[in-house]
C-alpha cells in the first residue's frame, strides 16, 4: 500500500459506540499504515488522576524483549483498545488519560510502561495483548489465503490438465461430508466451469494430488474461521475487573489462542506440501528440460523439514505464535511460486486460448509467447481450434497476469522471469497490497455467481428422494396405512409447528433437540419433535375420551446428523386413547407393530420390551433417589450404543450416582430373554422386585400382556429386556423398541409405550393412552438395500434360443411381450439359427 494512501486514511477510531477493532486494523497499525484515534465520547470515562506506577505484569515484561517493532505496535494498539473499552464499560475502572495518550501517540508498548494504575495493570495482565496482537496478524494474513489457495489450485488444475472429477464431493445431508470440504470442491468446480482442459488424462499422480485439495483446503478454512472468531472476541470484549486473578485469565487466553494457531499451522504445513506437489505437476508439462528442472527445483519440500516442529516445540505462547506467523508467510511464498509456474505453463501452451482484456487489440490476441528454447507456430486459419480455460480461472489468470506484468505484453519466459512473477505474487498475497482485496472479491464474486450454474445444496440431515426411492416409499406407506385401517384407526393431521409451551417439558433431556422458530407475532413456536405430543394436545383440546388414530407425517429434531440419523424424517404413528380392559390396547399396539414389520418384509427383527414402573422399581431397589429416576433412565437408554463402563462413568461423574449403586444397576439391567421365562425369574421367591409395590404392579400387567401375545402367536419376536429405558419423560407403563437384526446397521426402527398422564398435562383430565411410532426412514434404508440386492440377482443372463420365420416386426413383438411380462430388468440374448431373416 502506498505511503501517501496510508497517510490519507491514517486514523482508526477506538472506543466509539458500535466500533470494533478488526485484525486488519491491527495489521495496519503494525506496519505504520494507520494511527489510532480516541473517540471523544470515550475520553469522558478516562481519569485525570496523577499516575501511581505499577509493576509490569511478568508475562508482558518477558514478551517485550522478543518483539519486533511491528509486533510491538500491534500489541500497543490491542492494549490501548482494551483500556478504552474497559474504561467505557465500567465507571469504576481507573484508566488514566495519560496512559491512553502515551499509547495513542507513540504506539510503543515499552513507552507506556510502567502503567499508571492497578486497574491498568490488571487489564494488561488479563488481556494478554502481545498474544492477541500476534493472533490478529495471523488471522489477517490467513483469511484471504483461504480464497487464494482455492483459486491457485484451480489454476494449477488447468495447467496440469487435471481431472475435475477430483472435486466431485457430494453435498451430503446426512452428516457424512464435511461442509468446508464440500464448499471448497464446489467453489473450484465453479472456477473451472467451461474449461476444455480439465478432465483430460492427467495421470495417477495428478489425480491423487488434486483429490486432496477439498479436504485439506477445507480444513484450512475451518482453522482460519475458528481462530478468527476467537480473535474478534479477544480484541473487542471489555475486561471485567473483579476478584479473579488477572494473570491467570490472561494465561488462559494465550493458551486458547495457541491451540487454535497450532491447528492452523498444521493445516498450513499440509497445504504447503500440496502446493509444492502441484507446482511440480504443472512444470512436468514443459518441453524444455533445462527450464523444467529449474522450475521443479525452484521450491523444495526440504524447506518444510523441521519447520512445524520448531513452531510447536517451544512452550512459550509468544514464540509459538510468532513461529506460526512466519510459517504462514512461507506458505504464501509457496502459493505464489505455484501460481507463477501454472501461469507460465498456460502462457507457453499454444493450444490454449489466452484470456484477453477488452483493451487489447486483435493482433495481441493471436500472438504466441514461447518459452525460452521452444518454437511456436504462428496462428493461422488452418490451425486447430484452441482450448479454453474455465470462466473463473480465466478471470483469475487475467488479474494475476496484469499484476506481474503491469498490463504489458508477456515476454519470452525463462526461470528468472518465473521467479520474478513469484516474488510479485507473494507481495500481492500480502494484506497490505490493495490488489489482494480485488483478487479475493473477484474469486468470491465468481463462486457466488448464478451464471456459472453452481449446484445448490440441501441442509445436513435432510434427503432428496428420486423416482426409485419414491416407488419404495409409496409401497411401504400403502402397506402401513392398510394395517392401521384394518385395526380401525382413523387418520389425523396436525400442524408442523406447535406452541413452544406445548412441547417443552415432555421429552426430558431431549428437549434441547427441539427446533425453535423466530417470533413472528407474539407466539413462541417450535417445530414438532414427534407426533405423540401433538396427538395428546388434540385429544385434550377437543375433550375426546376415546380415539384410535394413525398419522404419517414429518417431524424435526435439531440433532447431530449421522448415518441413519436425520433432522427431518417421517414417523408413522398408531395410538389408542381411552379406558379399556387392562393391557388390551397395549396388546393391540404391539400386534400392529409385528404385523407392520412382517408385511413390510424387511427380514429378522426383535422387539425389546420393558415396563416403566418396573424400571423405576429397579432404581428404587438400587438406592437411586426418586428425583434422579428420569436422568438415570436417559443414561441407561444409551446401553444399546455404549458399553456399561461408559454409561457408568456418566452416572457417577455427571449425575452423582455412587459406584456401588451404579454397579448394582449394571447387574440388574443385564437381565433379558424370552418374556415368560424372564417374568418367572423376576417373580420367583426371594426376588427383590417382589418386595417393591411398583414392580409387582408392573409384573402383573406384563403377565396379562405376555399371555395375550402368546395366544396370538406374536410373542416369538419379543425379548424382555430390563436395559430398555426410553428416555422420554411422558412414558408411564409398558415401553418397547424394535431393532433390525439384519446386516444393515440402522439401529432402532420403531418404538413406543404407554403414556397415561400426557393428555392430563394439557386438560387436567387423565385419558390413558398407548402408541407406537415406526421410524420409517430407517425402514426405507433397509428396503432400499434389499431392492438393490434383489436387482443384482435379477440382472442375470437368460439365454433364449428359438427359431422363427418372419421379419423384424416379429422380433419387436417378442421384445414387447418380454417387457409386459416383467422381464425389463433382464438381459435377453436371442440366438438365431439358420432360418432367421432372409
Amino acid at each position: 500500500m502506498a505511503s501517501s494512501a496510508a497517510a490519507a486514511a491514517a486514523t482508526v477510531m477506538l472506543g466509539g459506540k458500535g466500533s470494533a477493532l478488526s485484525p486488519a486494523a491491527v495489521y495496519a497499525f503494525s506496519l505504520g499504515l494507520a494511527a489510532p484515534g480516541i473517540d471523544p465520547s470515550a475520553h469522558k470515562s478516562l481519569s485525570t488522576r496523577a499516575p501511581s506506577p505499577q509493576e509490569t505484569p511478568a508475562r508482558l515484561a518477558a514478551a517485550l524483549a522478543a518483539l519486533a517493532p511491528a509486533e510491538s505496535r500491534a500489541a500497543a494498539a490491542v492494549l490501548l483498545n482494551k483500556l478504552v473499552l474497559t474504561s467505557s464499560d465500567s465507571a469504576s475502572a481507573l484508566v488514566t488519560a495519560a496512559t491512553v495518550a502515551r499509547l495513542a501517540d507513540s504506539l510503543d508498548l515499552a513507552a507506556a510502561l510502567p502503567l499508571a494504575s492497578r486497574d491498568e495493570a490488571a487489564v494488561a495482565a488479563a488481556t494478554a495483548p502481545v498474544a492477541v496482537a500476534l493472533a490478529a496478524l495471523i488471522d489477517c494474513c490467513a483469511a484471504p489465503l483461504a480464497r487464494v489457495a482455492d483459486a491457485v489450485a484451480a489454476l494449477s488444475c488447468e495447467a496440469a490438465r487435471g481431472d475435475a472429477a477430483a472435486f466431485d464431493v457430494p453435498a451430503s445431508g446426512d452428516g457424512l461430508c464435511a461442509k468446508d470440504e464440500a464448499d471448497v470442491a464446489a467453489d473450484i468446480k465453479v472456477l473451472v466451469f467451461g474449461s476444455k482442459l480439465v478432465g483430460a488424462a492427467g495421470g495417477v499422480p495428478a489425480a491423487a494430488t488434486f483429490a486432496k485439495v477439498p479436504a485439506l483446503n477445507g480444513i484450512f478454512r475451518q482453522a482460519v474461521r475458528a481462530l478468527h472468531v476467537l480473535v474478534r472476541i479477544e480484541l473487542n470484549a471489555p475486561v471485567k475487573l473483579g476478584k479473579r486473578d488477572a494473570g491467570e485469565t490472561g494465561e488462559g487466553k494465550e493458551e486458547a489462542l495457541v491451540v487454535l494457531a497450532t491447528q492452523l499451522a498444521r493445516a498450513v504445513q499440509a497445504l504447503s506440501k500440496l502446493s509444492i506437489a502441484r507446482a511440480r505437476l504443472c512444470a512436468e508439462s514443459i518441453a524444455d528440460a533445462e527450464l523444467r528442472e529449474k522450475l521443479t527445483g525452484g521450491v523444495s519440500v526440504d524447506d518444510l523439514k523441521g519447520m512445524l516442529d520448531n513452531v510447536l516445540i517451544d512452550s512459550d505462547a509468544v514464540s509459538v505464535l510468532k513461529g506460526v506467523y512466519n510459517h504462514l508467510l512461507k506458505f504464501r511464498d509457496f502459493l505464489a511460486w505455484e501460481a507463477a509456474v501454472a501461469m507460465a505453463v498456460i502462457e507457453a501452451d499454444s493450444s490454449i486460448e489466452k484470456p484477453q482484456a477488452a483493451v487489447e487489440n486483435e493482433a495481441a490476441s493471436v500472438t504466441e509467447k514461447p518459452l525460452a528454447g521452444g518454437d511456436k507456430a504462428k496462428g493461422d486459419k488452418k490451425s486447430k481450434k484452441k482450448k479454453t480455460l474455465g470462466k473463473g480461472t480465466s478471470a483469475v489468470l487475467m488479474l494475476l497476469r496484469d499484476h506481474v506484468t503491469n498490463g504489458s505484453t508477456v515476454a519470452a519466459m525463462n526461470s528468472a522471469s518465473v521467479a520474478e512473477w513469484a516474488t510479485s505474487l507473494s507481495l500481492l498475497f500480502d494484506p497490505k497490497c490493495p490488489g489482494l482485496e480485488s483478487l479475493v472479491e473477484k474469486v468470491k464474486e465468481i463462486v457466488e455467481s448464478n451464471e456459472v450454474r453452481r449446484l445448490p445444496k440441501i441442509p445436513k440431515g435432510t434427503r432428496d428422494f428420486g423416482k426409485e426411492q419414491m416407488a419404495i416409499r409409496e409401497r411401504a406407506f400403502s402397506i402401513i396405512t392398510s394395517v392401521f385401517k384394518m385395526h380401525g384407526a382413523t387418520a389425523l393431521d396436525t400442524p408442523v409447528f406447535e406452541l413452544r409451551e406445548t412441547l417443552m417439558g415432555k421429552y426430558g433431556e431431549d428437549s434441547k433437540l427441539i427446533y425453535d422458530l423466530a417470533d413472528q407475532g407474539g407466539e413462541l413456536c417450535s417445530l414438532r419433535y414427534d407426533l405423540t405430543v401433538p396427538f395428546a394436545r388434540y385429544v385434550a383440546m377437543n375433550s375426546i375420551s376415546a380415539l384410535k388414530r394413525y398419522q404419517i407425517a414429518k417431524v424435526y429434531r435439531r440433532d447431530n446428523p449421522s448415518k441413519g440419523r436425520y433432522r427431518e424424517f417421517y414417523q408413522c404413528d398408531f395410538d389408542i386413547a381411552g379406558v379399556y380392559e387392562p393391557m388390551e390396547p397395549d396388546f393391540e399396539v404391539i400386534k400392529v407393530l409385528t404385523e407392520l414389520l412382517n408385511q413390510l418384509d424387511i427380514g429378522t427383527y426383535e422387539i425389546k420390551l420393558n415396563h416403566r414402573k418396573l424400571l423405576d422399581g429397579m432404581l428404587e431397589i438400587c438406592g437411586v433417589p426418586p428425583q434422579k429416576f428420569r436422568t438415570v433412565c436417559s443414561s441407561i437408554d444409551k446401553l444399546d450404543k455404549q458399553t456399561f463402563e461408559q454409561v457408568k462413568k456418566e452416572l457417577v461423574d455427571e449425575k452423582g450416582i455412587s459406584n456401588e449403586t451404579a454397579d448394582e444397576i449394571g447387574n440388574l439391567v443385564k437381565t433379558r430373554g424370552p418374556p415368560l421365562e424372564v417374568l418367572m425369574e423376576l417373580r420367583k421367591e426371594g426376588s427383590k422386585f417382589m418386595n417393591n409395590v411398583g414392580s409387582v404392579a408392573a409384573l402383573n400387567e406384563l403377565e396379562i400382556l405376555f399371555k395375550a401375545l402368546d395366544k396370538a402367536n406374536a410373542i416369538s419376536k419379543i425379548t424382555f429386556d430390563l436395559s430398555l429405558a426410553r428416555g422420554l419423560d411422558y412414558y408411564t407403563g409398558v415401553i418397547y423398541e424394535a431393532v433390525f437384526k439384519g446386516a444393515a446397521q440402522v439401529g432402532s426402527i420403531a418404538a413406543g409405550g404407554r403414556y397415561d398422564n400426557l393428555v392430563g398435562m394439557f386438560s387436567g383430565k387423565q385419558i390413558p393412552a398407548v402408541g407406537v411410532s415406526l421410524g420409517i426412514e430407517r425402514v426405507f434404508a433397509i428396503m432400499e438395500q434389499q431392492e438393490k440386492e434383489r436387482n443384482e440377482v435379477v440382472e442375470r443372463s437368460i439365454i433364449l434360443s428359438f427359431s422363427f420365420q418372419g421379419d423384424l416386426w416379429q422380433l419387436n413383438r417378442f421384445a414387447l411381450n418380454c417387457r409386459r411380462s416383467g422381464l425389463q430388468r433382464q438381459r435377453c440374448w436371442c440366438q438365431f439359427w439358420e432360418r432367421t431373416l432372409p
